[in-house]
């Protein structure tokens, strides 16, 4: 179980524009007679360029007027105007330059003026956040059913575990089944630790030292021991009754970081998946829900807990599409044991230190032909043989559901406990046919 250019804005710059009479700047060739041109420039330089530019001042309107009586010369140019008397154009330039000097004396006024504005400190009733007194701490209380009341209730119970080892480490997370250190977790999680070192480190920032007290790998859980007291012990709730749809949360040390919470949905129920340890094999396989809610490794062992903050599942697997462990994490299909068996085997763990598995008392393999689960040899005398499978029989359903292949089976059997008794469709060479099967109990 593992973990995970600047746009283009669209803008076309405008291209130089040839000239008429001439070749491209920057081709090349020669350039045409009247003086070279200028090369291309980057559209970033133009704009400096022009923005450098000085703005020239509108001219007063009669200084932008042509003279009077201009006539034309046959090329198209213009004779010099008729006199003007002295008097007007001294006029006329005194009004340009009276102009001009009012623009510039502006300029410079309200240049002068903003300066020493901006020295002044402007508006002196501006209101500035920073200068704001800090509120009265909030004494709100979470609302009823909120991951927020669910995060507070639950925290104090979870626990980050870490292992050391000469090999390496790792980490992952627990949950207090009692208030003198024992702690429910994955069997994955504590694998190795007879060869290293494992520490408990509690809410309250508190650490011990852990001990192994039990370990079953076939359902992938473990129960250890801190010698510590003083702790908040979960509240175990049901997993039979939970929902599809239902709102869960999620609590552990995903990557290292203890006491993350997140929050989802339950996405299925009764899902087979494989899970623990390195192998991957049927021994591990697992009865799940799947939820939503993010878990990446690190999660493992942690609960999942309802709205009321009782536990419903042990956070265990997650999908990944990578091939890399190292690189595995939430893409939203995570799975977790249901805590209905959890607590049946915990309790073994803590008391026995070994547990009992469920059995169906058969050997099988997958169907060629359809789906279920093919039975390829009966234990003589286990339940299988008492309720009448045979060899060669195909399982199809157990109890109200329906047997897809090898892993579908053993996790229904898995569901539930020694004792059991359930009715099983199986199809033989006269037919389809239910028998009900009482389960047995295996020690692992």
């Amino acid at each position: 179980m593992t973990d995970h250019t600047p746009g283009y804005s669209g803008e076309q710059p405008e291209e130089p524009k040839p000239q008429a009479d001439g070749p491209v700047a920057g081709t090349g060739d020669t350039p045409p007679a009247g003086g070279p041109q200028q090369p291309y420039q980057q559209p970033q330089q133009m704009h400096a360029q022009a923005a450098q530019q000085p703005q020239h001042a509108a001219q007063p309107p009669h200084a932008t007027q042509q003279l009077p009586h201009a006539q034309p010369w046959p090329s198209g140019g213009y004779t010099a105007a008729a006199p003007v008397p002295q008097q007007r154009n001294r006029f006329v330039g005194l009004a340009a330059g009276a102009a001009a000097l009012a623009l510039v004396a502006g300029l410079v006024g309200g240049g002068i003026g903003g300066y020493v504005g901006y020295q002044l400190g402007g508006d002196k009733g501006a209101v500035t956040s920073l200068d704001q007194p800090r509120p009265a701490r909030s004494a709100s209380t979470a609302p009823v059913g909120s991951v927020q009341q669910v995060a507070q209730k639950v925290l104090p119970s979870v626990v980050q575990l870490q292992l050391v080892t000469a090999r390496g480490g790792g980490e992952g997370s627990g949950i207090v089944i009692s208030s003198d250190g024992y702690i429910l977790t994955n069997n994955h999680v504590v694998e190795g630790s007879e060869n290293g070192r494992l520490t408990a480190l509690f809410h309250d920032n508190r650490s011990a030292p852990v001990r192994v007290v039990g370990t079953d790998p076939k359902s992938d859980l473990a129960v250890v021991k801190a010698d510590i007291t003083g702790l908040t012990a979960a509240d175990l709730g049901r997993s039979d009754d939970l929902p599809v749809g239902a709102p869960v949360v999620a609590i552990g040390s995903p990557f290292g970081l203890s006491g993350t919470v997140t929050s989802g949905i339950i996405s299925a129920k009764d899902r087979p998946v494989r899970a623990g340890g390195e192998s991957g094999s049927q021994d591990t396989v697992l009865n799940a829900l799947q939820t939503d809610a993010a878990i990446n490794p690190g999660n493992s062992g942690g609960p999942l807990v309802d709205m009321d903050g009782n536990v419903v599942g042990i956070n265990s697997a997650i999908y990944s599409p990578g091939s890399s462990q190292e690189k595995a994490g939430s893409v939203g299909l995570g799975f977790a044991i249901p805590i209905d068996q959890a607590k049946r085997i915990a309790t073994e763990l803590k008391d026995t230190g070994s547990a009992t598995q469920t059995t169906l008392g058969v050997v099988i393999t997958n169907s060629q032909q359809q789906s279920g689960a093919q039975v390829r040899d009966v234990t003589p005398g286990g339940p299988a043989e008492q309720a009448g499978i045979r060899s060669g029989d195909l399982i199809t359903r157990i109890g109200d559901r329906a047997v897809l292949d090898t892993d579908s089976l053993i996790a229904a059997v898995r569901s539930h406990a020694p004792g059991d008794r359930l009715p099983i469709t199986v199809t033989g060479p006269g037919g389809d046919r239910t028998v009900d099967a009482t389960l047995a109990g295996q020690k692992g």
